[in-house]
């Protein structure tokens, strides 16, 4: 009897490891590393985009110039373009459509960021055109170049503005996601568009300067030579690294 309750344990114990395994989720990376491998060795593999931008002229602009990469053995599908932020309803799109979503300074929000995160889903964001293309066209043949990498720090959101004698315009913020570092690679997106790229020079907890601030608490934050903050903005703070890519 004892040895029927051992075995049926186990029995349950691997039905439920390999139910788990069916539905493990690979990582945005692995899912690229894939991709990737697929245009290193089949002919007339499709890349699929949906591509996103902050306004209409750049989006004539970007469809022109990605309608001129041409491959023997492969080629470009645009499947959707949009003016604006990033949204998870561009996500699910790309998900069931087995592409890359890129913005030209156009973010992914909260949402988004989640639902790519979930799904798998490869979000590659520029602001300058040409090194949006070349990097479509190193996808194209199967490859990236040695690349400069971001790495996501923080969100805060904008709740309010002032002005303090010291440090000019501050952004009253909430920080949301991840933390805020001081020094700091900082770009401010309003409506989902990217409308200014710079760097973090003051970070104030009530009336201390501090060096990091995370999720969850309140800060004031000054941006270098930016005064036009408006709540309701949002403040993101990255690194960027290089590092070789194959």
């Amino acid at each position: 009897m004892k040895n029927e309750r051992t075995a049926r344990k186990l029995a349950e114990a691997e039905a439920d490891r390999i139910r788990t395994s069916e539905f493990v989720v690979p990582t945005a990376t692995e899912r690229l590393g894939a991709l990737l491998e697929q245009f290193r060795t089949e002919d007339h593999a499709e890349l699929r985009l949906v591509i996103k931008a902050d306004a209409h002229g750049s989006l004539e602009a970007l469809r022109e110039a990605v309608g001129k990469i041409k491959r023997d053995d492969g080629r470009v599908s645009v499947i959707h373009t949009g003016v604006g932020g990033i949204t998870s309803n561009d996500v699910m799109l790309a998900e069931a459509s087995d592409a890359i979503i890129y913005g030209f300074n156009s973010r992914p929000d909260a949402a988004a960021r989640k639902a790519a995160k979930e799904q798998a889903i490869d979000i590659r964001t520029f602001s300058i055109i040409y090194e949006m293309l070349d990097d479509i066209e190193s996808l194209l043949v199967g490859e990236l170049a040695p690349d400069e990498v971001e790495n996501f720090l923080g969100v805060a959101d904008v709740r309010a503005t002032f002005r303090a004698p010291r440090y000019g315009m501050v952004a009253g913020c909430y920080v949301t996601e991840g933390e805020i570092n001081r020094n700091a690679a900082a770009r401010l997106v309003r409506d989902g568009v990217v409308v200014y790229e710079g760097r973090i020079t003051s970070l104030r907890r009530f009336k201390d300067d501090v060096q990091s601030v995370a999720q969850g608490f309140e800060c004031g934050i000054g941006l270098e030579n930016f005064r036009d903050v408006k709540e309701g903005d949002t403040i993101e703070s990255f690194e960027v690294r290089e590092v070789a890519r194959t």
